[in-house]
C-alpha cells in the first residue's frame, strides 16, 4: 500500500514559507483577502452526523482590530455535550475497529488538503489570533507535520513491539486505543497544538469530543471541515466549543471520558489533573491525562557566549508572538562579565522590532489575544518596574486592539514575581548572575520546567547544564523556542506538565494501552 509505503521514507518537516519571494508575498495577500470575503460566518457545532445551532454563541474577534468579527459558533451547554459523549462513545465501538493504515490515510488526506490550502489557514491566524505571517505559517507548517508524522507513526506501531516467545507458544505485544477522549486545546497555537492533539488521538483509534479555545474556535471549525473532507467517519470528532465551567468541567467528570489532553495554563491543568483522578460512578477504569502547562523559560548567556546571538536569541525568544508561547523565554539570565553588554545589545534589538497590524508583511509582533490578557500583562509590567528598571517598552494601546510593546526590565532578583510567574506576553526580565553555578541555580529556580537555553562555548558547562539543567527542551547557542515535530520532541517537567512529548516517538502511545497476548500453541 502506498500509505504503508510512507512510515519508512525519511521524514521531512514542511517548509516554512519565503515571504521575500514576491510570489510568495502576493499569494498570502490573495489569501488574507479571501478569508476577509469569509468573516462572519457562522458554525455548527458537530454531533456525530448532525449540524447543531444554537440560540447561544462564541464571538470571535479579531484582537488587532476589536471591531471585526471573524465569525460565530455554536456553544455546547452539558445537554449537548451529553449528547456529543454518546455519539463518541458508539462511534468507538466501530472506530477502533479500523485498519490503522486507513486512520492514517485519513491523517495523510488531511495534511495534503491543508498543504493545498496553507496561506489560507495561515490567514485565518493571522486574523484570529493576531499572528504575524511568519508565526501564522509556521503554526500551519506545524500542523501538517503533526499530521504526517503521527501518520507515520501509527503504521510504525500497529503490528506492536516484538517480545520473546518460548517454545511452544506465541507472544505477542501490542496496542489498542483507550475510548473517547476530550480535547481542550489553546488559543496559541490554535491549528498546529489542536490539530496535533486531535490527530493523535484519532489515529490510534480513539473518538473525541473536541473543545477548542473560546477566542480562537474559527479555526477549529475550518479543521473539522478538513478531516471531514479527509474522509473520517462522523462521530470520530465531536466540535463542542464551550465554557470550561459549564461543559469543561462536566465531561472531565464524566465517567465514559478515557483520557483528557489539555494544553493550558498550569491552573486549569492541575484543576482537570485533580478532577480526573476522582473515579466516578460508573467509571470502571483510571483516566489518563495528558497535560501541557506551560512554562517559565530562561536563556542562559555565560561569560564567553556569542554575544550578539545571546541578544538575538534572547529577544526573539521573549517577543515571537508576543511572547504567547509557554516556551517563550521570559527570563534572562547573565553572567555579571558580560552582563551590560548583553542588556544593550538586546535592547537595542528590541527598539528595531515593527509592532502592529498582523496583516502587514513587515510586522514582527502583533496583539496579544484578548482584553483579560491585555490587562494581566499591563499589571505585570508595573509589578516589573517595581521589582526592576525597565529599560524600554512598557506602554500598551487597547484603543483598536490589544497591542503591548515588547518590554524589558532589568536589574530584576531571581526570587522576584516576574523571575517566578508565568506572564504569557512580550515581557523579559534581566538578571544578573555571579558563575555558572548561579547560573544554573536560578535556571533551576522555578517550579516550571519546559524550555531553556545556553549561549555558552566553554564544554565543561555545555556538559553540566546537559545533566543539571532541569527542563524538558535544551538548546544549546540558540533561542529556546521553536521545537519542530520530529526534530524536537515537546514537553516538560515539573509544573509544565506530564511531557508527554508531542511530535516524539513515544506520543502516540500515551492515547492507547498495551494488550498482551499469548498463544500456547
Amino acid at each position: 500500500m502506498i500509505t504503508e509505503n510512507l512510515a519508512i521514507l525519511p521524514y521531512q518537516h514542511e517548509p516554512f514559507t519565503d515571504f521575500t519571494i514576491e510570489e510568495n508575498k502576493q499569494a498570502f495577500l490573495q489569501a488574507l483577502q479571501a478569508v476577509q470575503a469569509q468573516l462572519g460566518n457562522d458554525y455548527p457545532l458537530v454531533i456525530g452526523n448532525e449540524r447543531v445551532t444554537t440560540e447561544e454563541k462564541i464571538v470571535s474577534v479579531n484582537p488587532s482590530n476589536t471591531k471585526e468579527i471573524v465569525g460565530t459558533v455554536s456553544k455546547a451547554d452539558q445537554a449537548l455535550a451529553e449528547q456529543a459523549m454518546q455519539a463518541a462513545v458508539t462511534t468507538f465501538n466501530t472506530w477502533k475497529k479500523e485498519h490503522p493504515a486507513e486512520c492514517a490515510a485519513v491523517l495523510f488526506r488531511a495534511a495534503s488538503i491543508i498543504r493545498r490550502r496553507k496561506h489560507e489557514f495561515s490567514a485565518y491566524l493571522v486574523k484570529e489570533a493576531g499572528k504575524p505571517w511568519k508565526e501564522a505559517d509556521a503554526d500551519t507548517a506545524e500542523a501538517i507535520d503533526f499530521l504526517e508524522f503521527y501518520a507515520r507513526q501509527m503504521l510504525r506501531l500497529q503490528e506492536g513491539v516484538p517480545v520473546e516467545s518460548r517454545e511452544g507458544e506465541k507472544n505477542a505485544f501490542t496496542y489498542i486505543p483507550l475510548g473517547v477522549g476530550i480535547i481542550i486545546s489553546p488559543f496559541n497555537f490554535p491549528l498546529a497544538i489542536m490539530a496535533g492533539t486531535a490527530a493523535a488521538a484519532v489515529v490510534a483509534g480513539n473518538t473525541i469530543l473536541l473543545k477548542p479555545s473560546n477566542q480562537t474556535p474559527i479555526v477549529a471549525a475550518k479543521f473539522v471541515e478538513v478531516m471531514e473532507e479527509a474522509g473520517l467517519p462522523a462521530g470520530v470528532i465531536n466540535f463542542v466549543p464551550g465554557g470550561g465551567s459549564e461543559i469543561g468541567d462536566y465531561l472531565v467528570d464524566h465517567p465514559k471520558t478515557r483520557f483528557v489532553s489539555f494544553t493550558g495554563s498550569r491552573e486549569v491543568g492541575c484543576r482537570i489533573y485533580e478532577r480526573a483522578a476522582k473515579v466516578q460512578p460508573g467509571q470502571i477504569w483510571l483516566k489518563r491525562v495528558i497535560a501541557e502547562m506551560g512554562g517559565k523559560d530562561t536563556v542562559l548567556v555565560d561569560r564567553d557566549a556569542d554575544l550578539d546571538l545571546a541578544a538575538s536569541s534572547i529577544v526573539y525568544s521573549a517577543f515571537g508572538f508576543s511572547g504567547q508561547k509557554c516556551s517563550a523565554g521570559s527570563r534572562a539570565v547573565i553572567h555579571q562579565d558580560v552582563y551590560d553588554t548583553v542588556l544593550e545589545k538586546a535592547a537595542a534589538l528590541t527598539r528595531t522590532l515593527k509592532m502592529g497590524n498582523p496583516e502587514e508583511a513587515d510586522t514582527y509582533m502583533g496583539p496579544v489575544i484578548s482584553e483579560a490578557s491585555f490587562r494581566k500583562i499591563m499589571n505585570y509590567i508595573e509589578i516589573g518596574q517595581q521589582e526592576g528598571r525597565l529599560v524600554t517598552g512598557g506602554e500598551g494601546d487597547s484603543t483598536t486592539g490589544y497591542f503591548i510593546e515588547p518590554t524589558i526590565i532589568a536589574d530584576v532578583d531571581e526570587k522576584a514575581r516576574l523571575m517566578q510567574e508565568e506572564i504569557f506576553g512580550p515581557v523579559v526580565a534581566f538578571c544578573k548572575a555571579r558563575d555558572f553555578d548561579h547560573l544554573l541555580e536560578i535556571a533551576n529556580n522555578t517550579e516550571y520546567g519546559l524550555t531553556g537555553a545556553l549561549l555558552s562555548n566553554t564544554p565543561e558547562h555545555i556538559q553540566r547544564a546537559e545533566e543539571d539543567f532541569h527542563v524538558g527542551n535544551l538548546y544549546f547557542n540558540r533561542g529556546c523556542t521553536g521545537a519542530i515535530v520530529g526534530y524536537h520532541p515537546f514537553g516538560g517537567f515539573n509544573m509544565s506538565g506530564t511531557d508527554s512529548k508531542a511530535g516524539g516517538p513515544d506520543y502516540l502511545i500515551m492515547h492507547m494501552q498495551a494488550k498482551t497476548i499469548s498463544k500456547t500453541l
